[in-house]
């Protein structure tokens, strides 16, 4: 049988958040989750019964067309992607995008942190959640850290998640913090904190406010 994995939806937009917000990339979407955010805006995708089986080379022959369009990266995201191994799919995507110059579309990894890295992605934006914190070393992988804010108590997860990577990593990602959807409280805390320790930035779901996917 043709490997696959459960897919909720693939489309190709603009990358709404983080350092690459903005940038034309092509999203692939996995079903299960067992994270369960209460905040989530993809509950639909926490159940992989509900969604159909797509083959790895569909995926990746997905990938390439859009890239061809103008992709500048692929977003594998979920769902939680890492409930899946990866390998196999990015080895699929690597071969299919493979250019003239030899250059395979970067792939971007969307995730909590709560299981082990796989795929070897070439961006890993981290978004740990403080009632299911994340795996030391898959936090310490990670090129982005983005933590969404709510209250009080999220922002010193924030601080003390910093502090890991600081204590225990040799290299330093891009800090985001990102104010709940329609959350008062957190969109105030978040730039309060930001204005006033430099090392971190506001992330804003752009594409939310654009109206996109």
């Amino acid at each position: 049988m043709e490997p696959s994995l459960p897919v909720v939806e693939c489309f190709h937009s603009l990358q709404g958040e983080g350092e690459h917000a903005g940038r034309s990339a092509y999203f692939i979407r996995l079903a299960s989750c067992k994270v369960g955010c209460p905040w989530c805006d993809t509950k639909n995708s926490w159940n992989s019964e509900l969604h159909p089986q797509q083959s790895l080379i569909d995926l990746s022959i997905s990938t390439a067309k859009a890239q061809k369009e103008g992709a500048a990266f692929v977003v594998i995201t979920g769902g939680e992607p890492l409930h899946h191994n990866l390998d196999r799919l990015c080895k699929e995507i690597r071969k299919y995008t493979l250019n003239q110059n030899r250059k395979s579309i970067p792939i971007h990894l969307e995730t909590s942190g709560v299981d082990m890295l796989s795929g070897d992605p070439d961006w890993i934006t981290l978004s740990p959640k403080r009632h299911s914190p994340p795996r030391l070393d898959t936090l310490l992988a990670c090129q982005e850290l983005k933590i969404v804010i709510q209250n009080s108590d999220d922002l010193d997860f924030a601080k003390k998640i910093a502090d890991l990577i600081k204590n225990n990593g040799t290299t330093k990602p891009q800090l985001f913090l990102q104010a709940g959807w329609d959350n008062e409280e957190g969109k105030a805390l978040a730039i309060k904190y930001v204005k006033n320790n430099p090392d971190w930035r506001l992330s804003m779901q752009t594409h939310k406010w654009l109206g996109l996917l």
